[in-house]
């Protein structure tokens, strides 16, 4: 484990024992009743024409590929340092999945948005999490529609439990992986919950970024 994953899990440890947050969230651990969606693949090489194999081990029942694997599991491109990536003659912008997963999501910590200021709260968060501009404004033009109107959102910005339930394996080995995976549900009622603590990544060398999320009900 690298030394700042445990920094960060000792001091959300701390956290919990001095503030008492673990028992402000109404629900600890949400089984989703709803597809993770748009989880989108980015490739970021230091050279182009970089011949790349990306693999995906789901713990579910993937509903949607674009392109379609073209090895077990597997979707082997080319891609170029601005991103842009070759499938068999074709050129995406990102590799696209979607599924059910069989695996629950967790609400230990997280935030409770109001509706009206989640584009706000996002656009805050999202680049501490690794993002770009570019990904940052697909992700709210996928996302806010949803968001926006509700009178609360509880989000959670899942880590462990998605890597695992998602697991992604890159050749050549990235230098950088950045996946943001946004569980989250609406409330009427705002709820307390312990906040994340959040670790921002520095992006070096071939890069690979993943964004998506589910409403998990």
């Amino acid at each position: 484990m690298r030394r700042n994953s445990i920094v960060g899990l000792l001091l959300a440890t701390t956290l919990l024992l001095t503030t008492g947050c673990s028992g402000y969230a109404a629900e600890h651990r949400v089984a989703s009743q709803n597809k993770d969606l748009k989880p989108v693949i980015y490739l970021y090489p230091q050279e182009d024409g970089q011949e790349i194999s990306v693999s995906l081990d789901y713990n579910g029942d993937i509903t949607d590929l674009i392109p379609e694997f073209n090895a077990e599991n597997t979707w082997n491109v080319t891609a170029t340092t601005d991103g842009k990536i070759t499938f068999e003659g074709t050129e995406y912008d990102y590799l696209f999945w979607e599924g059910v997963p069989k695996f629950e999501y967790d609400f230990f910590t997280g935030y409770c948005v109001k509706g009206s200021e989640t584009e706000a709260f996002l656009r805050d968060m999202l680049p501490k999490l690794g993002l770009n501009d570019s990904e940052m404004e697909e992700f709210l033009k996928f996302w806010l529609p949803d968001l926006e109107g509700n009178p609360y959102n509880m989000i959670s910005f899942q880590d462990r439990t998605y890597r695992n339930g998602a697991k992604l394996s890159v050749t050549p080995q990235p230098d950088t992986v950045i996946r943001v995976f946004m569980a989250w549900y609406p409330s009427d009622v705002y709820v307390k919950i312990c906040p994340q603590i959040i670790e921002t990544p520095e992006r070096n060398g071939f890069t690979v970024v993943e964004w998506g999320g589910n409403k998990v009900k």
